[in-house]
């Protein structure tokens, strides 16, 4: 099935694309399904379970508060973050909820979200939202599956063939890097020049540079919104917000001149810009899935240092970064997963990594096969890395972890720049060793909280 670089890039809230952007999609999609169907008038009582990853970290990464939200009708890239915290607060005191803002039914907070241990077939992450009349008939239901930036599969297309799901015929299709590198050199056209070709099929070329720049709006304004906000984030960590601190510290320090504070004020603010993104992201601000919310400090840290110590960058720079970059996301969704809770956090912020590297390696000149050697070591050494977030946030060791794979995303594309592109182990190999690497490791490992640093940060 063709994927966009927008169903990469999508803007939502935090604190994450899997267990907040997509339950609230879903549910959004549910109450329109009832809307459209003429079958609202007739709910009386509603129910939502959540299943696997979705329960287990469901309530550390607010995916019962998505879920109301998009009940309420309201949609990830529209809702106003400032809005849920009363809105949830209202349905708690007066136990009514209005679907779609339009249909008042009673709900027990308590009782009507439903955790389940067990996982259903088709990804870690599902949820069921079902409807009853005063009867206890049922009205409706459906489940839907959250598997990974905010994409969300319903259930009738887990049943259905391959070939109906999507039709569109792209100009310059490719399934793996390796396609992807024959398709440039023949058609002599650079990763995000071929991208944006696959792109007209959906949008003009207008609409195209006019989203990007909108997304890449929406990624500054996040950066600016953590360098301003300061205090402990919410969920119970008592994690201090440490952005706006940091980048003060920065401005002071930036006065000394030498080679090696230069250096160090390089990384420091990538560092600063990462840490930003993700804290805002903790907080349950507006955010940009890139690809995941998990991992979306990478690509607008790497992207805004670019923009402020490349001379005469501008917008054209900004549209071929993130085309680039969402050449790789493509890949490593197609071939792997971008889902913490199917392989671990080397689908988030690996695959972050390597479209970091590979979209600064396009915009610093970077032949194809120089990019697809940026993105090859981005991902390499990020393999093997697992989803254990303490207490269910995304906050540790998320918020880091973040700022970690930003400056290997610089390194890495500066390494492939150094390079004519030639390398032992193809990106392809890579996507399908973490891949393999995902299937084999154990679930505790993969966004449940029930192991690694998630378990030992809490032991006496």
């Amino acid at each position: 099935m063709p994927i966009s670089v927008f169903d990469l890039f999508k803007i939502g809230v935090g604190p994450s694309s899997s267990h907040t952007v997509g339950p609230m999609q879903a549910a959004f999609k549910y109450v329109s399904a009832l809307q459209e169907n003429g079958l609202l008038h007739a709910v009386e009582r509603l129910e939502v379970h959540l299943y696997g990853s979705l329960s287990a970290t469901g309530v550390g990464h607010a995916t019962d508060h998505a879920i109301i939200m998009g009940l309420l009708g309201e949609r990830p890239d529209r809702i106003d973050p400032r809005t849920i915290g009363p809105a949830i607060a209202h349905l708690k005191a007066t136990g009514v909820l209005t679907l779609g803002r339009q249909k008042e039914i009673a709900f027990d907070w308590a009782n009507d979200i439903v955790f389940h241990e067990e996982s259903l077939p088709h990804h870690p992450n599902a949820m069921t939202l079902a409807t009853f009349t005063h009867q206890g008939e049922r009205v409706h239901d459906n489940t839907y599956y959250s598997v990974g930036g905010g994409f969300v599969v319903e259930q009738a297309q887990v049943d259905m063939p391959l070939d109906e799901l999507d039709g569109t015929t792209l100009p310059y299709n490719f399934d793996t890097a390796d396609e992807l590198l024959a398709l440039c050199k023949r058609e002599r056209l650079s990763v995000s020049q071929l991208m944006l070709e696959n792109e007209k099929v959906w949008r003009t070329e207008d609409e195209i540079r006019h989203e990007l720049w909108r997304i890449w709006q929406v990624m500054c304004e996040c950066i600016d919104n953590g360098l301003t906000h300061e205090g402990i984030l919410p969920g119970g960590l008592n994690v201090k917000r440490r952005a706006k601190l940091l980048y003060q510290r920065l401005q002071v320090a930036e006065q000394n001149s030498c080679l090696i504070a230069s250096t160090f004020s390089a990384m420091e603010w990538v560092n600063i810009f990462a840490l930003a993104v993700n804290e805002e992201n903790a907080a349950g601000g507006r955010m940009v899935t890139a690809p995941t919310n998990g991992a979306a400090g990478i690509i607008p840290a790497v992207l805004h240092y670019y923009m402020k110590f490349q001379p005469g960058a501008c917008e054209k720079q900004v549209v071929d970064f993130l085309l680039a970059a969402g050449a790789i996301g493509i890949l490593c969704k197609k071939n792997a997963s971008i889902s913490g809770a199917e392989v671990g956090c080397q689908g988030e912020v690996g695959s972050a990594c390597a479209m970091a590297a590979a979209g600064l390696a396009d915009v610093m000149g970077g032949s194809p096969e120089q990019v697809e050697h940026a993105a090859e070591i981005g991902l390499e050494h990020n393999l093997g890395l697992t989803c254990d977030p303490v207490g269910g946030l995304v906050q540790v060791p998320c918020i880091e972890r973040n700022a970690i794979a930003t400056v290997k995303a610089i390194n890495a594309a500066q390494m492939a720049l150094r390079g004519d592109g030639t390398h032992f182990i193809s990106l392809d190999k890579v996507i399908r060793t973490m891949r393999d690497t995902g299937k084999d490791m154990l679930d505790k490992y993969k966004e449940t909280s029930k192991g690694g640093l998630a378990v030992n940060a809490i032991e006496c």
